[in-house]
């Protein structure tokens, strides 16, 4: 399984980005598809996760502000980021889970300037 993310870039603050993840196979066999996120000095964290029946859950930090989405038929997860914060600013990472491994993609950076 091989992820691609995109969308990253400069935003400033109260703006709005969406993220872009495809996924080589379809989620057949994969049971969360998620978006986590990294900042320079800190431990990788969740943001967002979507399971293969369409349950999401988000991190206290972005509740009510992300949305993440799946589109099967494109075999694409998708992040939709509004009212962006300076503490945002992250190197963003897509994440497949089946059974019994994790997949990563290569991750997008987004900045947001306050």
């Amino acid at each position: 399984v091989q992820l691609q993310a995109f969308g990253g870039g400069l935003v400033q603050a109260g703006g709005s980005l969406r993220l872009s993840c495809v996924i080589s196979r379809s989620i057949f066999g994969i049971n969360n598809r998620g978006w986590y996120r990294q900042a320079p000095g800190n431990q990788r964290e969740l943001v967002a996760r979507i399971t293969n029946t369409g349950v999401t859950n988000y991190a206290d930090s972005v509740k009510g502000r992300f949305t993440i989405s799946g589109d099967n038929t494109k075999n694409t997860v998708y992040l939709q980021m509004n009212s962006l914060k300076p503490e945002d600013t992250a190197v963003y990472l897509c994440n497949a889970q089946t059974i019994d491994r994790n997949y990563w993609g290569q991750g997008t950076e987004l900045t947001v300037s306050s």
